[in-house]
């Protein structure tokens, strides 16, 4: 694999990618819109009589064993079929939810659970756990999963 110096990858990429996610973000932008978390900002240099603006390397060109971990340390430990399972065969009374650690919606969902929507709704999330990819799954329900 071909090392790349500083300078070409200024010249390579001129997009700025999120070191948590790995997510395309806007330049100059504080927050990434996908996985929220804070993007750290260029650094301007200055040497002698010229001044240089250091750029984020995007996550794509750094090698693996040097890249950030996909989720955060602190998030706790669930199982995607466990959620998805329970959605699928408990989501009218929201358990799904309290499993994921969303209290608020699950008691929303046992509060409405009289009107059976929240069945049809916990049914399709059931669906979409099971059928959506690892990764996606970790970033939005901010779980690490077994």
């Amino acid at each position: 694999m071909r090392k790349y110096t500083y300078e070409e990858f200024n010249v390579m990429s001129n997009t700025n990618n999120c070191l948590q996610c790995g997510a395309f973000t806007e330049p100059n932008t504080s927050n990434c819109l996908y996985c929220g978390s804070v993007l750290p900002q260029p650094q301007t240099i200055e040497t002698q009589n010229t001044t240089q603006t250091t750029q984020n390397i995007p996550i794509g060109h750094i090698p693996i064993s040097q890249q950030p971990p996909l989720y955060n340390a602190s998030w706790p430990i669930k199982c995607k079929t466990t959620a998805g399972l329970l959605g699928i065969f408990l989501g009218g009374l929201g358990i799904h939810k309290f499993y994921l650690g969303k209290v608020g919606i699950g008691v929303l969902y046992l509060l409405l659970s009289w009107t059976f929507i929240p069945a049809i709704i916990g049914f399709i999330e059931g669906i979409v756990y099971l059928a959506s990819n690892d990764h996606n799954f970790q970033i939005k329900h901010k779980v690490r999963l077994r």
